[in-house]
């Protein structure tokens, strides 16, 4: 049976465990999560473990991300599942902080990303995320001090956001993506998808086949805008509230007319019933 990995609550705890990893000449590898975690964020784990001897996972619940009407309160929390897994996995250390060692009586100082924050995609939807993302972030490299940082690609544009923190800043962490891990049917796993009803979760894979065809259409070489507006078609004839399905520059994320933009991606935010859920392929 596997240890349990050391948790630490505080940054002086945090750091002292640290410490004494680099004393041993360690490269670290930082997966910042917010817990409930599936296969998906196990998918990050192992490929932090293939770029670096030791691993530092972070669970913490950011409120600063949710605005009032979001679901920071309901977000789900599976600690015990979440220790076993990451024991399972030999994580080295837990860093699992309360929010008054986050963000302390006080605490005054945010990081305002501008960039790929400002592309027009969750940030239009969600005004206040990627400032609560990079300020967190920041404080998670600044915190840990890893040598490299793990990302999934579903969150694609908060991936770009923090690649561009990190350089931006010289915060000397390598940000790594890491492919989206799906179900057998395609859907992205989401600590979310918990919310689905057993019909909803059924219908929730037409997100990945509405991008599947439109991606495919592009790349047999059809244009961009029909090939985007049947997509959508679909996505909206199932039932979902969609608030944006685009295909966009994959580095810059600038909006494109044409194949010939550069590297694509497809990305796409909808909702079912209650339940909001983001997804992205590259073209």
């Amino acid at each position: 049976m596997s240890a349990s990995p050391l948790i630490a609550r505080t940054v002086p705890a945090l750091r002292r465990a640290v410490d004494n990893l680099r004393k041993r000449k360690a490269t670290i590898a930082l997966v910042p999560t917010m817990g409930a975690l599936h296969d998906g964020h196990v998918s990050l784990v192992r490929l932090a473990k293939r770029r670096a001897s030791r691993v530092v996972v972070s669970i913490f619940v950011n409120p600063t991300q949710f605005a009032p009407t979001e679901d920071f309160g309901a977000y789900p929390r599976t600690w015990k599942a979440d220790i076993a897994k990451l024991a399972a996995e030999d994580v080295d250390i837990v860093w699992h902080p309360g929010v008054e060692a986050m963000y302390p009586e006080g605490f005054a100082t945010r990081i305002v990303p501008e960039g790929p924050a400002l592309a027009g995609l969750e940030d239009r939807f969600r005004p206040h995320f990627f400032g609560g993302v990079a300020t967190v972030v920041g404080k998670l490299f600044t915190q840990c001090r890893p040598d490299f940082a793990i990302f999934g690609e579903k969150d694609f544009q908060q991936l770009r956001v923090v690649t561009q923190m990190a350089r931006d800043l010289d915060l000397g962490v390598k940000v790594l993506g890491s492919r989206t891990v799906r179900e057998r049917d395609g859907l992205a796993m989401s600590s979310r998808n918990v919310y689905l009803s057993p019909e909803e979760r059924q219908t929730a894979t037409v997100l990945y086949r509405a991008m599947k065809e439109s991606a495919g259409r592009i790349r047999a070489g059809d244009s961009i805008a029909p090939a985007m507006a049947g997509g959508a078609e679909m996505i909206k004839a199932a039932g979902f509230a969609l608030d944006y399905y685009e295909v966009r520059h994959a580095e810059t994320l600038a909006p494109v007319t044409s194949r010939k933009d550069g590297p694509l991606r497809i990305l796409v935010a909808a909702k079912l019933g209650t339940t909001r859920l983001i997804d992205n392929i590259a073209v």
